[in-house]
């Protein structure tokens, strides 16, 4: 069995699937497998993904399966190539982002070393509209635990994640229900508990400003981030600090969606009812503003 499995899954995207999959067969580290998940693609994308997962399957030598399945979201697209694998270590790549050569490499022999660790990220360099950009300060990479500054914004960006499978099928995967911030939803399950380790080398090329991007296609991504903090504060398995920190961050986000309700000229009541089932010990003010 390979130690790695690499997960990429993809939706109409086979131009960007090409560069990601050139990427992950420059690997310098080799016992490896990757199971590329179509997610519904729509006829002559689904066509050109299969043809070019299958171009490079005859072309190396490294194991490559294609999976098609209809379009669930990326949250099943993933799972399901993790079920379809066989590697002690998971790793994912979005199929728009490209991973550098000593990637793998890098991150199996800090498993190596590091034998109790359960997840490790890498640095990223990030590109809009194809040229690079600095991330501001609010999106600098933690180290260790990162439950606390994790609850403001995802800062563990899955292309540069490996992890081992047996902390993966505790966490139950990524949550299906979720069609986005599933990936802020995982790491915040998994940091409760887990340090999350980071190798400070840019090691993945994240591109965006893409038209079809998550973060473009919902309003307010803060729902669905309510959603996993939500989960959270049911779930019992927080620290009293812990449970503070995100209570705090649960009634920033409800104060944030209730006045950009108003702002629409939605009712804000729904978000009210949530801050009220969830009380801090501190009240805070829902006003027009803040």
């Amino acid at each position: 069995m390979p130690s790695v499995s690499t997960i990429i899954p993809t939706y109409n995207r086979p131009a960007f699937l090409r560069e990601a999959l050139a990427s992950v067969l420059a690997q310098t580290y080799r016992d490896s497998e990757t199971i590329v998940v179509d997610d519904g693609s729509t006829n002559a994308a689904r066509d050109a993904t299969q043809q070019i997962v299958e171009e490079y399957a005859r072309a190396r030598s490294h194991p490559i399966r294609y999976l098609f399945q209809p379009h669930q979201g990326v949250s099943a697209a993933r799972n399901r190539g993790v079920a379809a694998s066989q590697g002690e270590l998971l790793a994912f790549l979005d199929s728009d982002d490209v991973w550098q050569p000593e990637k793998l490499a890098q991150q199996v022999a800090f498993f190596e070393a590091q034998p109790t660790a359960q997840i490790c990220q890498t640095q990223e360099t990030w590109i809009r509209h194809g040229v690079r950009v600095n991330p501001r300060k609010k999106h600098r990479k933690p180290h260790g635990d990162i439950f606390v500054q994790s609850l403001a914004r995802c800062l563990v960006s899955p292309s540069t994640v490996m992890l081992r499978r047996a902390l993966f099928e505790r966490m139950g995967g990524f949550d299906e229900q979720l069609p986005a911030c599933e990936d802020y939803d995982l790491w915040l399950r998994i940091s409760v508990r887990e340090p999350v380790h980071l190798i400070d080398t840019p090691l993945v090329l994240k591109r965006g400003g893409h038209a079809d991007q998550l973060s473009r296609q919902f309003w307010g991504m803060d729902r669905f981030r309510l959603i996993a903090l939500r989960k959270l504060l049911d779930s019992g398995r927080l620290s009293l600090q812990q449970r503070q920190a995100t209570l705090s961050m649960f009634h920033k986000k409800c104060r944030i969606l209730a006045n950009g309700a108003r702002k629409r000229g939605k009712s804000a009541e729904p978000y009210l009812a949530l801050v009220a089932h969830y009380p801090c010990a501190q009240k805070e003010s829902y006003g027009e503003t803040g």
